[in-house]
Order: structure tokens, then sequence, then C-alpha cells
């Protein structure tokens, strides 16, 4: 029996990593050497000790899996508030302005599908998370992407917008520290684009899970006056804690946002798990000790990351954060795409082309620092020994074959094919 999939998802694609991860995964079945993947923001390193400690005692409780209110346990509730409290001097009412998500990701979509209606429209960034834009579709909304570029800072040019017809403009994502560039906003910009939220009446989304990493000027947008009555933020314990597979996050804003949107998520779930709410309660609770430590790995991963950016010809800019490094291919007509697949079928390591996050990020590539140091060196090595043959430039003149994958890998291929056709 064919099944017919619904009309909604003809207006998505599958999520390129997931695509990317099956082919990755097809060509490590059929090869000795494999992959090295620095493509993906999963971090490796583990959870601070004490917060799995609790979520191991919590276990054996005789109402550890009993289903769980909505709204999520008190304690993490209030966790989240004294968070908001202690790193942004910012007051979250914990029983009626944050509700506690099963990761930062269900919220995108639970914002869409609470707040859209068939022909809204929805500002994008681009480059930009994709989960924005696709879920806007799935929720039925018209995506309105609008450009950030190196120039600007990849910030958003709040004047351009203004000459453009908003009038069906309902939601405007943000995200900063920004992913995939890793740019940085500030308090006079964010003053900027409430007053620009107010004047136009739209609801701005900030997208925040990557605040503390490598970043010493962490900010919440609802440190500006107001910003509760225009603005919801997302946070995330994936990359500040190494939680991401915990799925773990929050959602911040005015008690009517927050009981809108609760009344989607109370069709779509029963609770989260009790244990990992108190276990996600006491990661809130840790001190600048556990920030510190934890960034101190990903400043020399971040050092070895950008040799191999040195290594490849692609330029990078250090004042950038997060957890990625992003940096513009040089002397190269090649695509993004094609850029990073002749690495990845002859180095065997995966790096992010920039085009997957928009028309902006064309001509740009994306490294993870979610692994460590051996991993990452090793990553260089063989695009000095495979690749560059040590010297620092990929392009049309050097290129032998990107193809080499046709010939060499044709039965990982055909299982990756298949694969995608089942």
């Amino acid at each position: 029996m064919k099944i017919k999939q619904s009309k909604r998802l003809e207006t998505v694609s599958t999520y390129y990593f997931a695509k990317k991860l099956a082919e990755i995964a097809a060509l490590n079945a059929n090869n000795e050497v494999q992959i090295i993947n620095l493509g993906i923001g999963s971090p490796d390193l583990l959870p601070p000790k004490e917060v799995i400690d609790i979520l191991k005692t919590n276990a054996d409780e005789f109402d550890a899996n009993k289903y769980q209110s909505y709204k999520g346990q008190p304690v993490l509730r209030s966790a989240f508030s004294e968070w908001y409290k202690r790193h942004f001097d910012v007051s979250i009412n914990p029983d009626s302005e944050v509700l506690p998500l099963m990761g930062s990701k269900e919220g995108i979509m639970h914002i869409h599908m609470s707040l859209l209606n068939d022909g809204d429209e929805v500002l994008v960034p681009n480059p930009g998370y994709p989960a924005y834009s696709m879920t806007a579709a799935l929720a039925g909304a018209n995506t309105v992407f609008y450009d950030l570029k190196a120039e600007n800072n990849w910030l958003p040019d709040l004047v351009e917008l203004e000459s453009q017809d908003l009038s069906k403009v309902k939601l405007m994502w943000i995200n900063y520290p920004h992913m995939p560039t890793g740019a940085s906003a500030d308090l006079v910009f964010y003053g900027k684009l409430v007053a620009f939220a107010k004047k136009h009446e739209i609801i701005i989304c900030h997208d925040n899970p990557y605040a503390f990493i490598l970043n010493d000027n962490p900010i919440s947008i609802m440190q500006i006056e107001g910003a509760q009555d225009w603005c919801v933020e997302l946070i995330s314990l994936s990359k500040c804690y190494n939680m991401a597979g915990w799925r773990v996050g929050a959602l911040v804003g005015h008690q009517n946002m927050i009981n809108t949107v609760m009344k989607f998520k109370s069709n779509m779930d029963s609770g989260m798990y009790k244990p990992l709410q108190l276990a996600a309660a006491k990661a809130l609770s840790m001190g600048q000790e556990w920030m510190d430590s934890l960034n101190r790995v990903y400043a020399s991963r971040k050092r070895i990351a950008q040799e191999i950016m040195e290594e490849i010809g692609a330029e990078y800019e250090e004042d950038k954060v997060g957890m990625f490094v992003w940096a513009k291919i040089k002397n190269s007509r090649l695509t993004s795409a094609d850029f990073c697949d002749h690495i990845l079928y002859n180095a065997k390591v995966f790096i992010s082309p920039g085009h997957i996050f928009g028309s902006n990020g064309e001509g740009y590539v994306r490294i993870s620092l979610c692994s460590d140091e051996n991993t990452l060196r090793t990553a260089l090595d063989r695009i000095r020994e495979n690749v560059t043959g040590g010297q620092p430039t990929i392009n049309n003149e050097n290129l032998q074959d990107l193809r080499k994958f046709e010939s060499q890998n044709l039965e990982s291929k055909d299982t990756f094919r298949k694969s995608q056709n089942q």
C-alpha cells in the first residue's frame, strides 16, 4: 500500500542533517576509515556530575514514572526564574511566565501552531536555523526572509525592514548569539527591536540557547523594559549544560503568551519525566565555575577549529562566540556544498556548508566544537594529507576530482540512495 503524505508536508523538506547523517552512516558501513563529523552541534561532554546523580537517585522514587503536570514541576519553574534573576537581573514569575519544554526546538513548533493562521507572515533570518521556516510552513504561514550580512555584523537592518509591507507579519525570529555565524547583539539593539515590535505589533521570538558559550557578555532580551509585552524567549539546557539528548528547555514571556502556548502543548504531550525535571533544576543552579570550566574546553577546541579553517583557506572572525566557527571560503568558485563534499569524500571529514542556513550562507562553512582536541587534530591531519597537501587553499585549480566518491564508493552511494527511497 502506498501512503500519500499530507499536503502540509509538501511545503517542507527533510532536515538537511537527517539526510547527511544517513549518507555518512552508509559511507561508514562500507569503509574502514570512519568519517569525522564536525558538522553537528551535539555536545560530547557530560552534564555536571551532580545533575546526573540527581537523575539516578530520583529514578528510584515511587512516583517517578507517573504523568506530570503540563506546566512542569514547581521546583523547575522556580529554578528557571532564579536563573534569570541571577544571570540577567530579570524577574520572571515562576507560576505564570515560564513554561518548561521538552527542548526548545519543541517550543518553536508550539509557538507557530499556537499563534499562526493560514496566510500569516513570519520574519525569519537569512542565514538562520532552518527549523524557523520549516515549522512556520507546517503551521500554514508564509516565511519572509530578512537579510543578515557580515557588513552589519549579522544583525537585521530595522530601517530596511520598515520599508517593507509588514501588515501581515505576526512573528519575527531572532537568535543571538547567532547560529551559525556566532555574532552577538547588545542591549542597545534589543531596545530598538522592542520599539520596532511595539510600533508594528509584531511578536519577537528570541531563541537563546548559546548565551554562555565562549561569550563574555551574556544577555537576555527580557532585560529591556517592556520586552515581556512583545517578546518571548526560548532557553535550552542542551548547550550550556551538555544535556542535548535530555530535551529540556523553557519558554519565557507574558502570562497570556504562556497560556496560549500551553493550550497547544497540553494536547501534544503528557508532561516531562519527573527525574529529568529535578536534574534540570540542579543544572540551572550551577555557578560560574561550571561555565568557566566548560568554556576552557571550548576555547582550546576553537583554536584547532580555526587552524582547520586556515588550512582550507577559509577566513573567520576572532570576535564571534558560541559553539561553532563560521568562516568565508576564499579563492574558490566552488559552491559551499561542493567545497564540503570535496573534503568529505577525500579526507573523510564532514563540515557544514553554509547554504543550508539560507542563501546568505552560501560561500561560508561551519565547524562545530563538539569534538575533542584529538579528533579535531586528526581531522586537520587528514585534510592536510588528502586535500590541501599543506597548501592552505581549495580552489578549481588544485581540485583533482570532486566526485572521486562516484567511482570509489558506489556501494555506499547505492545503499544510501535505496535507504532514501524506502
